[in-house]
């Protein structure tokens, strides 16, 4: 049986792929900072608490729960945006920046530092982080979102670089769109274009992350299954 680990699992996207891992037989550990709802209710999975801005936390959750066991698939889900208002020219702050980055570009980054020796374990590891198409320079026409965006987009460039360093390794790391997503990152945004976390989810694993390899490491990838420009 391969083995998952998911962070942000707790809700919308990271919720949404656990549910998916599970019915595609994978054993899965899934994590947020928090136990809630939406953890307790993954009953088949292994759920547990991360703090993806900790190192140290990182740690201690690999020596405690995933020890030397291999993984197969890292998902680096967890993020967090503020509200457009206050992450605008005019409003942003130092504090929001360093909030923000600290799980969106940060967490990954330790995550996998933390899990490398067990992804190597597999003879099948592959690392896939959610990033958005928001962290796109070239394909930026709209600005705003300062914080957010710029946090996507070096979660993208650190994404490129671990592809290229795990290149020898033969460790695969895809960087995920998964459009416009109803979830509790930005409370109350919603129209035609969102879709539920369960189509994101579905979409990414079949188009993205189930098909992808070493083909197309270091990629920035659609939940439709088209690249994307950096």
């Amino acid at each position: 049986m391969p083995t998952a680990l998911v962070t942000g699992a707790n809700s919308g996207i990271g919720n949404a792929f656990a549910q998916v891992l599970l019915k595609e037989g994978y054993k899965v550990f899934a994590v947020d900072r928090h136990v809630g709802e939406g953890l307790k209710n993954l009953r088949e999975a292994s759920v547990g608490e991360l703090d993806v801005t900790s190192p140290d936390a990182i740690k201690q959750f690999r020596d405690k729960f995933i020890q030397d066991d291999p993984i197969d698939l890292l998902l680096n889900i967890a993020g967090v945006a503020m509200p457009k208002e206050k992450d605008s020219l005019e409003s942003t702050t130092i504090d929001t920046f360093e909030k923000v980055f600290a799980v969106n570009t940060y967490g990954p980054m330790f995550v996998v530092q933390a899990l490398l020796p067990n992804l190597m374990k597999s003879p099948n590891a592959k690392i896939g982080t959610v990033t958005s198409r928001v962290g796109s320079i070239g394909d930026n026409t709209s600005g705003g979102m300062y914080a957010y965006r710029s946090s996507k987009a070096a979660a993208n460039s650190i994404g490129r670089s671990m592809a290229m360093d795990l290149k020898e390794k033969n460790i695969p790391v895809l960087l995920l769109h998964p459009g416009f997503v109803r979830s509790g990152l930005l409370p109350g945004a919603d129209g035609p274009e969102f879709v539920e976390p369960e189509e994101a989810a579905s979409k990414l694993w079949n188009n993205v992350v189930k098909v992808k390899g070493m083909n197309d490491t270091g990629t920035f990838w659609h939940r439709e299954g088209h690249e994307l420009p950096w």
